[in-house]
């Protein structure tokens, strides 16, 4: 009992861990109107140091470093910041170096309440008060209504590709299971009941031998 329900511990915990990872690091869009762009510096920390991206393409890796964000209110009225970061070539691949243009982009969109521009943010990441960490803006766009239809192209294709591959796997270990495994199994089986089948012979005829030789006494 206590390793079933390790095993089941384990597995959970892993598929927590796996959709958590996917949940960050996939894109995300919000519907904002941005209300400021700015720079400012941040010191890093052990706790919140691997939710931050690489510095700009070219400059080098410091302790603390100015970083662009993006202030922004929802159609409901609550506030989200956006950091502004080139990813370069590192993880998540985003590919991003042009965090100078979005940020120059994001300027010029700034709107009023009273006149507001909605923006679609490209994002992945979280945002944590606790931790000081920020979503990551990848792409704007512009949009007429604060409730546009946004279809996650990018995200079906994964999963679709991801279903994919798990499918294959799953199919290339059945048929592995069915042509190595279990003949293997099968003449582990044979082999043992083989084992038992000549242990017995020997047994009786030591046995037989046993009461010879008592019969003789």
């Amino acid at each position: 009992m206590f390793w079933t329900y390790l095993r089941w511990t384990l597995k959970l915990t892993l598929l927590v861990l796996i959709g958590g990872l996917l949940h960050y690091v996939l894109p995300q869009h919000d519907v904002v109107r941005i209300v400021d762009a700015y720079e400012r510096r941040i010191d890093f920390t052990d706790n919140n140091r691997i939710f931050w991206a690489q510095p700009d393409s070219g400059a080098p890796v410091a302790d603390n470093r100015d970083v662009r964000f993006i202030d922004a209110v929802r159609p409901n009225g609550k506030q989200i910041v956006y950091r502004n970061e080139d990813t370069n070539w590192s993880w998540p691949f985003y590919f991003k170096f042009d965090s100078s243009d979005l940020n120059a982009a994001a300027k010029d969109l700034v709107s009023t309440a009273e006149e507001p521009t909605w923006v679609i943010i490209r994002h992945y990441g979280w945002r944590s008060n606790f931790f000081s960490i920020f979503p990551n803006a990848v792409h704007l766009t512009v949009t007429d209504t604060p409730d546009p239809r946004i279809i996650p192209w990018f995200n079906i294709a994964f999963f679709l590709v991801l279903a994919l591959i798990g499918l294959r796997i799953w199919r290339w270990w059945v048929n592995f299971h069915e042509d190595r495994i279990e003949p293997l199994v099968d003449d582990v089986v044979i082999a043992m009941h083989r084992a038992e089948d000549k242990a017995d012979r020997t047994g009786g005829r030591i046995a037989r031998w046993w009461d010879r030789v008592r019969g003789r006494a």
